[in-house]
């Protein structure tokens, strides 16, 4: 049986894209970070995106700057739809104000915790198109840490279909 670290390529539909980087921009005119999720199925070393999810969020403003937080019961029940739906959370993907980076606060927080996944950052609160070769991509490894991919290997890796 294959892992989610054994995913190689992945199928992106642009209505999930869509979805994820509207909702980056609404919230950004506003000041906020904002996140989406992209679930769906594995199929040995593919994943097929199904689905994009807008969880409840906090978005939250203070002298250090801003954040976007996911309460623990949108946790809760985000895993529990996943479970009962047989879906895989693959990637998160949020909203910087500035510049596209993987911050400790990204890192300490994440919501995509499983070893494979993947966590995707967009610049300037999503106000440019959505552009894989823009983000800043990481994934996460067996020992909890959070590794950049390269935009390269990521438009390799990420196909989005129509």
């Amino acid at each position: 049986m294959t892992a989610l670290k054994d995913v190689v390529t992945v199928a992106l539909p642009q209505d999930c894209v869509s979805k994820v980087q509207a909702h980056m921009r609404s919230v950004g005119r506003q000041g906020h970070e904002g996140m989406g999720l992209w679930v769906g199925v594995q199929q040995g070393r593919h994943f097929e995106i199904t689905e994009a999810v807008i969880p409840a969020q906090r978005h939250i403003r203070t002298e250090d700057g801003v954040c976007v937080m996911i309460p623990a019961e949108e946790l809760h029940r985000l895993n529990v739809r996943l479970y009962k739906s047989g879906l895989k959370l693959v990637a998160q993907i949020h909203s910087h104000p500035g510049r596209a980076y993987h911050s400790t606060t990204d890192d300490a927080y994440a919501v995509a915790t499983t070893v494979g996944c993947l966590s995707l950052v967009v610049p300037n609160f999503a106000r440019e198109p959505f552009d894989l070769a823009r983000v800043a991509a990481y994934r996460l490894d067996g020992k909890a840490k959070w590794n950049e991919v390269p935009s390269a290997a990521l438009t390799r890796m990420i196909t989005i279909t129509s």
